[in-house]
């Protein structure tokens, strides 16, 4: 067993689910298969049941992940001893964070940190921040840019770089939803809403409607931040996402800012990482960083 297919294995024994470790992790659906099935041939044990419909971890496969678990673990801090011995720190820090993060907030984060550390290598992976925490749990990556969750798990670290506006926005085009945002009174039980799927943009979304009693038109239900704003540039629907997002966007000329009294909680953006890998010498550089940003 080499390091990529424990890495594989633990996600796949997390999801339950071979399309979504295989998209998340960036392998084919028959590589997976196929280490899997490495897996089980060198264990003499099948570690999963499956069906048509589902995905579960047989009794050895319960017992494999607790050890892939163990020796990652061992492997993590190895690597650690072996980094304090070293005079300069090389290795590869993984980082995981938006579309939009990537070029409005990780370029300075990333000079700073190459001065520090010129032979580390960057390996840079970008997605929905909802997947954040679940990416750094599954030891996916390193370090994390993303917005603060409403619970943040003990096991994790969150340092704070910014505080981003929540913007309320519509489509320029010419569409229904801005007939029915023209009136003076605007019903909003009538405007077609598109909510992001989960994260910190759904529990903003979800607290609006709730405490303006708005039973919403529900029109779509998106992942990432990025194609809410495309979405309402088509003139689906309106939605919230975060400022630099909108100011980023190549379509934020076919969109604009509604002007409402609705409170927002802005999002806290920051770096996050698991608590017991704080000492790492790649992590902990960049965490410092971090904190000086």
């Amino acid at each position: 067993m080499d390091i990529r297919s424990a890495q594989l294995f633990l996600h796949l024994a997390s999801s339950l689910n071979y399309a979504r470790t295989s998209e998340q992790m960036f392998v084919s659906p028959s590589t997976l298969t196929r280490v899997i099935q490495r897996l089980e041939e060198e264990l003499g044990s099948s570690l999963f049941e499956r069906d048509n419909r589902t995905v579960k971890l047989t009794t050895a496969g319960n017992r494999f992940q607790r050890f892939v678990r163990l020796w990652l673990d061992e492997w993590h801090q190895l690597q650690l001893d072996l980094q304090l011995a070293s005079s300069e720190l090389s290795g590869t820090l993984r980082i995981y964070c938006t579309v939009t993060a990537s070029y409005s907030h990780l370029p300075a984060l990333l000079d700073k940190f190459r001065l520090h550390c010129p032979k580390a290598e960057i390996q840079l992976s970008t997605g929905d921040a909802a997947q954040a925490i679940d990416r750094i749990k599954q030891d996916e990556a390193d370090v994390a840019i993303a917005a603060r969750p409403e619970q943040l798990p003990t096991t994790m670290y969150f340092q704070s770089i910014a505080s981003l506006p929540v913007r309320l926005i519509a489509p320029v085009i010419p569409c229904r939803v801005n007939d029915l945002l023209a009136g003076a009174e605007v019903n909003w039980n009538e405007i077609p809403l598109i909510l992001p799927e989960h994260g910190p943009a759904r529990s903003r979304f979800d607290r609006w409607l709730k405490d303006c009693n708005i039973n919403p038109a529900v029109v779509a239900k998106v992942d990432g931040h990025e194609a809410l704003v495309s979405m309402v540039a088509l003139g689906s629907g309106v939605s919230i996402v975060p400022d630099p997002v909108l100011q980023h966007s190549p379509v934020k000329e076919r969109v604009r800012v509604l002007e409402h009294q609705y409170p927002f909680q802005p999002f806290d953006l920051g770096i996050c990482m698991l608590a017991k890998r704080q000492q790492e010498p790649l992590i902990k550089s960049f965490w410092q960083l971090a904190q000086k940003s």
